[in-house]
Formats: C-alpha cells, structure tokens, sequence
C-alpha cells in the first residue's frame, strides 16, 4: 500500500533522503507563501519561480520577472510584491512571470527538487491536491516550510487535514503522521482559534496582518495545483 508521511521541517529533510527520489512531495507554508502560490495561479499568473535566496530574486527582477520577496513577514524593499495572498488578485498580474523568495516556502520548494513531482499545497486547494494524489501510484511526503527550520502548528494541521482525506488510500507509517492526524482532528471545527496562540499567527497579529490569517484557513477554494516543472511552478488544474 502507498503510504504518506510527514516532514516537519525541512531541516529533518535529510532523514526522508531515501525515500525523497521515489515520493510527491507536497511542500505546505500556510501563512502564507503556498497561500499566496495557490491564490496566484487562480487569478491567471503565468508562472512562479521560487528561489532560496533575496540575491537570487533580485537577478530575476534585473531580468524583467516581477519579483516578491518577503523576510520576517515583511515586505523587502525594492521589491515589486509581497507575501499576502490579496496581493496576488490583481488582473494585471495576468500572464505575468514571478521570481519569489520567502523566509521558509521557498526554501521548502527549491529543497525538494530531487522528488518525483513537487506540489503546492495550502488549505485552500486541498480536495484538488487530494483528487490528484488518490490516482498516483508513488508514496507521499509532506513537507511542512515551518519557521526558520522550527516546527509550526499550521503547517503541521494542513498535513493532518490532507491525511485525513487520503487515509483510505495510503498507509500512514510514521509517528510525525498520526501526530498531524490527531491535531487536525482536534483542531478542524475552529482552526481560527486553535490556532490563536500559536507563534506565527502571534506574529502576523504584531505586524497588523489579521486577514490573511483568516483567508489562508479556508478549506477548497480553487482547483489548481502549482506544480515544479523544472525551475519554475506553473499550475496544474484539476
């Protein structure tokens, strides 16, 4: 039987390295980098490159990519966008090429190259992700962006969330699986307040950033998936 399991963050990545070349990840960052990726393909972006670094960003931009670069849950200066999700709704970003950094998405995406295919997840596509991975043949690895390579309580809820849906195809063998199960089935009738001491969201309320929260907790809005096709994430729909 397939099974699917769960990387933390991606500083535990090195123990999935085995396994990585033969499995779908699918990376989460919930507040709010896949949020944002997810929201971009919905409303027409072309394509989103994702880069580890704000040098590698910056290159991008000199090429004529529009460029998003965020540290902190701040917007970095001179850049053209930053990391909500309602920035991403504009239609004259319709057709347009992005280069994005982020203090952990990114980092989780250009991490993960090696898998089969490499997947953006977020609770807003998650039955399309969910439809998706129910007719693929190869195991699963969740690989939740975290902060800074510490373990974060939304990332770990998405995984939970998507094995809860996917339970009855794949195996979970893993603890840090269960644990993501059992945490999303406490927390799923109210993730808002579940959520409400958690560090990240502590931080975006610090920064003003009250919206976003509640937008990147919605279950099922679109029907797309980014997916890496060599350097770059361009949406795959379902």
């Amino acid at each position: 039987m397939k099974t699917i399991d769960v990387c933390l963050t991606p500083d535990l990545l090195h123990l999935h390295t085995d396994s990585l070349e033969n499995s779908i990840v699918v990376v989460a960052d919930v507040f709010r980098a896949t949020s944002c990726m997810v929201t971009a393909f919905a409303h027409g972006v072309n394509s989103i490159t994702p880069v580890a670094t704000v040098e590698e960003c910056s290159q991008l931009q000199g090429r004529g990519y529009l460029a998003a670069a965020e540290r902190n849950a701040k917007k970095v200066d001179g850049f053209d966008l930053d990391n909500s999700p309602f920035s991403y709704m504009d239609e004259r970003l319709i057709g347009a090429n992005i280069a994005m950094t982020t203090t952990n998405g990114t980092y989780a995406i250009t991490r993960s190259r090696n898998a089969v295919k490499v997947l953006v997840g977020s609770f807003l596509n998650l039955e399309a992700v969910v439809r998706f991975l129910q007719g693929e043949r190869y195991d699963v690895l969740i690989l939740c962006a975290g902060w800074k390579g510490r373990v974060n309580l939304e990332d770990t809820l998405f995984a939970g969330a998507l094995i809860e849906r996917l339970k009855d195809e794949y195996m979970v063998p893993e603890d840090s699986g269960l644990m993501a199960l059992r945490l999303y089935a406490q927390a799923k009738n109210d993730l808002p307040a579940y959520l409400a001491p958690s560090s990240h969201v502590r931080r975006l309320h610090r920064l003003s950033i009250h919206k976003d929260i509640i937008y990147c907790l919605q279950h099922d809005l679109y029907d797309v998936i980014p997916v890496l096709r060599g350097s770059a994430l361009v949406s795959m729909e379902v």
